[in-house]
């Protein structure tokens, strides 16, 4: 069982990984692959669970944007530190289409320098890789308190800051 952080604390993760074949119990909380809640989406809907949707970085996720935004979890996908497409998702998901559920980062680029990198594109939720110490991901959250750009996270930039100061 991998650690999970949520909102800057280390949790217990509540959901389960499901497979596209195992059944949906009422009332837990569940994550399923987008095939699948594509294909069930209406039974899943009305299951009595919580489900999340765990996301591929190669989807677009423009066609299902509006319901994506009433999840309670999103969970999407770093394959290799090369492939850094969820970020941009990340960045979608939050500036475009209003997500405010757990947006949870996965996979091999979720490590301790790359925190800082995800909480500023919008993620709250990161599943560690099993060699990364939980408590140096924890104060890896608080490495900077400065940012140069804008990003989907609320810190201001410090161009902004300079300009604030000079009106």
């Amino acid at each position: 069982m991998s650690t999970l952080i949520y909102k800057g604390q280390l949790e217990a993760d509540p959901y389960v990984e499901l497979d596209d074949a195992t059944a949906v119990e009422f009332g837990g909380h569940f994550i399923v692959s987008m095939a699948r809640w594509r294909k069930d989406y209406s039974p899943l809907s009305i299951s009595g669970s919580r489900i999340g949707v765990r996301i591929p970085n190669t989807v677009e996720l423009a066609r299902d944007w509006m319901i994506l935004a009433r999840l309670p979890l999103i969970v999407l996908e770093f394959p290799s530190f090369a492939d850094g497409r969820a970020y941009s998702q990340a960045r979608t998901l939050i500036e475009r289409c209003g997500y405010e559920g757990e947006l949870r980062a996965t996979g091999a680029a979720v490590v301790e320098d790359q925190i800082q990198f995800m909480l500023r594109c919008g993620f709250n939720s990161f599943e560690l890789r099993a060699d990364q110490d939980p408590e140096a991901c924890l104060q890896a959250m608080n490495t900077f308190s400065l940012a140069y750009q804008r990003a989907a996270d609320t810190i201001e930039p410090v161009f902004a800051r300079r300009r604030a100061r000079s009106a």
